[in-house]
Protein backbone atom coordinates (compact mmCIF):
# COMPACT_ATOMS: atom_id res chain seq x y z
CA UNK A 1 0.00 0.00 0.00
CA UNK A 2 1.70 3.37 -1.31
CA UNK A 3 1.04 6.48 1.04
CA UNK A 4 -1.56 7.68 -0.78
CA UNK A 5 -3.96 4.71 -0.59
CA UNK A 6 -2.87 4.76 3.01
CA UNK A 7 -4.11 8.80 3.53
CA UNK A 8 -7.34 7.70 1.32
CA UNK A 9 -7.61 4.80 4.31
CA UNK A 10 -7.29 6.92 7.12
CA UNK A 11 -9.45 9.42 5.54
CA UNK A 12 -12.28 6.61 5.41
CA UNK A 13 -11.53 5.47 8.67
CA UNK A 14 -11.80 8.96 10.31
CA UNK A 15 -15.51 9.58 8.36
CA UNK A 16 -16.63 6.02 9.38
CA UNK A 17 -15.40 7.02 12.79
CA UNK A 18 -17.58 10.23 12.63
CA UNK A 19 -20.69 8.09 11.19
CA UNK A 20 -20.05 6.13 14.49
CA UNK A 21 -19.99 8.96 16.97
CA UNK A 22 -23.51 10.38 14.93
CA UNK A 23 -25.24 7.10 15.38
CA UNK A 24 -24.43 6.56 18.96
CA UNK A 25 -25.77 10.60 19.65
CA UNK A 26 -28.75 9.46 18.06
CA UNK A 27 -28.70 6.46 20.03
CA UNK A 28 -28.12 8.89 23.14
CA UNK A 29 -31.23 11.14 22.01
CA UNK A 30 -33.67 8.56 21.71
CA UNK A 31 -32.77 7.41 25.38
CA UNK A 32 -33.15 10.95 26.98
CA UNK A 33 -36.27 10.59 24.89
CA UNK A 34 -37.61 7.49 26.83
CA UNK A 35 -36.28 8.55 30.08
CA UNK A 36 -38.27 11.82 29.53
CA UNK A 37 -41.72 9.97 28.73
CA UNK A 38 -40.68 7.63 31.92
CA UNK A 39 -41.14 10.44 34.23
CA UNK A 40 -45.09 10.64 33.92
CA UNK A 41 -45.35 7.10 33.70
CA UNK A 42 -42.76 6.28 36.76
CA UNK A 43 -41.93 2.80 35.25
CA UNK A 44 -38.97 1.56 37.86
CA UNK A 45 -37.98 -1.54 35.32
CA UNK A 46 -36.74 1.74 33.11
CA UNK A 47 -36.15 4.33 35.65
CA UNK A 48 -33.88 1.86 37.11
CA UNK A 49 -31.76 0.86 33.85
CA UNK A 50 -31.77 4.02 31.68
CA UNK A 51 -29.73 6.40 33.35
CA UNK A 52 -27.09 3.21 32.76
CA UNK A 53 -27.81 3.21 29.05
CA UNK A 54 -27.37 6.94 29.18
CA UNK A 55 -24.23 7.09 30.88
CA UNK A 56 -22.45 3.95 28.42
CA UNK A 57 -23.89 6.25 25.71
CA UNK A 58 -22.79 9.59 27.08
CA UNK A 59 -19.41 7.67 27.81
CA UNK A 60 -19.18 5.99 24.25
CA UNK A 61 -19.19 9.32 22.46
CA UNK A 62 -16.71 11.21 25.00
CA UNK A 63 -14.37 8.15 23.67
CA UNK A 64 -15.15 8.01 19.69
CA UNK A 65 -14.53 12.19 20.27
CA UNK A 66 -11.56 11.78 21.98
CA UNK A 67 -10.58 8.42 19.26
CA UNK A 68 -11.39 10.86 16.81
CA UNK A 69 -8.86 13.69 17.64
CA UNK A 70 -5.93 11.36 17.80
CA UNK A 71 -6.46 9.85 15.24
CA UNK A 72 -6.59 13.23 13.18
CA UNK A 73 -3.42 14.53 14.46
CA UNK A 74 -2.08 11.07 13.62
CA UNK A 75 -3.28 11.18 9.95
CA UNK A 76 -2.01 15.09 10.00
CA UNK A 77 1.65 14.22 10.90
CA UNK A 78 1.42 11.30 8.69
CA UNK A 79 0.71 14.10 5.55
CA UNK A 80 3.26 16.45 6.75
CA UNK A 81 5.60 13.73 7.53
CA UNK A 82 4.99 12.56 3.83
CA UNK A 83 4.36 15.81 1.97
CA UNK A 84 1.32 14.72 0.82
CA UNK A 85 -0.26 18.25 1.64
CA UNK A 86 -2.26 19.66 -1.43
CA UNK A 87 0.30 22.09 -3.18
CA UNK A 88 -1.64 26.03 -3.10
CA UNK A 89 -2.95 27.23 -5.89
CA UNK A 90 -1.03 30.06 -7.62
CA UNK A 91 -3.03 32.71 -7.39
CA UNK A 92 -2.71 34.86 -10.45
CA UNK A 93 -3.04 38.33 -9.99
Amino acid sequence: MDKMEKLEAMNKILRELEDVKNSETAVLKKVAQVEAENINLGIGLLDKTLPDIHEYSDKSIETIDGLLNEFTEYRDKFVKDNNLAPKDEEVIS
